[in-house]
């Protein structure tokens, strides 16, 4: 068994639905799940396994364990003005995925430099692993709930092995915060990805060369000792060792 990184994460996440969508067309009374998983999705089950605006997430690449299924329900979707209307999704069913990926710092948080020990955040990310994630899971949303657990990436045998390539055309990547990007305005990324015998192997954020413009986003501040509790006192609590 090969030794991850020192920050690195590899970790299986399944569920009984996942519903996977650029969210710039979350509107309307109808939604279709991508085949596959975005990387956005997957960087914030990351996030949810633990997370600190000292680092970044960036997600190496997928692997599909299940074979491709969809089921379409009907669902009675939140309406903040009232009513009682009725939405067709169509999730993925019975999903199950390896994930490699690993941090890197948060370059736009110069403030929390004395935060950047990688030992201590990996073993603090570890652990919060092998308890099931820091907070709760969701494959693309809080409707469908989603569960980790480490594993070795490349291990076992999935459905998609012998599978071949096969290309999905444009397809949403993430979001460019400018918490982790700089400036003021929030940008969706576009790519298009292949996967090849079940794998998909993610593009760099900072490679993806379709972009568009959503809003405008101010940063919120962060203070080490105030808001936000640094890698050794985290560490400490757990009582573990880099």
């Amino acid at each position: 068994m090969h030794q991850p990184r020192r920050n690195s994460l590899e970790f299986k996440v399944w569920g009984r639905y996942a519903l996977f969508t650029d969210p710039l067309t979350k509107v309307g009374g109808e939604k279709c799940s991508y085949q596959v998983p975005t990387y956005e999705a997957l960087k914030g089950v990351a996030k949810s396994i633990y997370w600190k605006p000292t680092l970044v997430w960036v997600i190496d690449e997928v692997r599909v364990m299940k074979r491709i299924r969809t089921q379409t329900k009907g669902t009675k979707p939140l309406e903040f003005s009232g009513g009682n209307s009725l939405a067709i999704y169509t999730f993925l069913a019975d999903v199950e995925y390896q994930v490699r990926a690993h941090f890197e710092w948060n370059e736009q948080r110069a403030e929390l430099e004395p935060d950047r020990i990688a030992g201590k955040h990996h073993t603090v990310a570890r652990r919060m692993l092998d308890r099931g994630g820091r907070q709760d899971i969701f494959l693309g949303t809080r409707d469908c709930q989603g569960y980790v657990e480490p594993c070795e990436f490349g291990s076992g045998t999935g459905a998609l092995d012998d599978s071949g390539e096969l290309a999905f055309g444009l397809m949403f990547h993430g979001f460019d915060y400018p918490d982790e990007y700089g400036g003021n305005e929030l940008h969706a990324r576009f790519w298009r990805p292949t996967m090849v015998d079940g794998v998909i192997r993610f593009s760099r954020p900072e490679h993806c060369s379709s972009r568009k413009f959503v809003r405008a986003m101010t940063v919120k501040p962060f203070g080490l000792g105030t808001s936000l509790l640094d890698a050794d006192t985290e560490a400490a609590r757990l009582e573990v060792s880099p």
